[in-house]
């Protein structure tokens, strides 16, 4: 029990990083926050026109996630991947350093589930991409990848713990979209690289 609660503050603590914040503020861009939708994920630092700083701010939120999972599995097994992945991505979308305002957790959670479960986290990565190319709606490729990494970590055969992981992460990452389904539905989302 004192080993997962460890965990869970470890797993807490890389995921609330806000590495999109801490590289726009180093490369003299200011706060990230006041300029397109507000958010600190990749997306968003790629309105500024930065590629370099929003592929390594999706790289970074993704290795905290895996890094979070691997640590968990060197400590506890299936148990240590649930408890301290699923709390780098509450972390990340609550991160204290920032008042509980984080982001969207979609780098962090494919980085989860690269590190617990490979190939729902690579089926999920694909169907983003593959959503990405049709729409270029970075929110319903988000979307769509959160729905189909349960189901592909349950054709798989993946742990139930890991398997619960994989089904709260996509859970909390649809959750965090309810502004985006709205403007979905209403046909007025951003594409990828548009300004809002």
């Amino acid at each position: 029990m004192i080993a997962l609660l460890a965990l869970a503050g470890l797993g807490y603590l890389l995921g609330s990083i806000p590495f999109g914040l801490l590289l726009t503020l180093t490369a003299g861009l200011g706060d990230i926050r006041k300029i397109g939708s507000g958010n600190i994920g990749a997306t968003n630092v790629l309105r500024t026109g930065r590629k370099g700083l929003a592929a390594a701010t999706l790289l970074l939120d993704a290795v905290k996630g895996a890094a979070a999972v691997l640590t968990g599995a060197h400590v506890a097994g299936d148990d240590g991947v649930l408890v301290a992945g699923l709390a780098a991505i509450v972390g990340h979308l609550f991160p204290v350093w920032l008042s509980f305002k984080g982001g969207k957790g979609v780098a962090t959670g494919l980085g989860v589930l690269l590190a617990a479960a490979p190939l729902a986290g690579l089926g999920a990565a694909l169907v983003w991409l593959a959503t990405a190319l049709l729409t270029r709606i970075s929110s319903a490729s988000a979307l769509a990848a959160c729905v189909s990494a349960p189901v592909i970590a349950i054709l798989v055969g993946t742990p139930l713990p890991v398997e619960a992981l994989v089904m709260a992460t996509a859970a909390l990452i649809v959750g965090r979209h309810h502004a985006n389904i709205r403007r979905l539905l209403t046909g007025t989302e951003p594409r990828i690289g548009g300004s809002r």
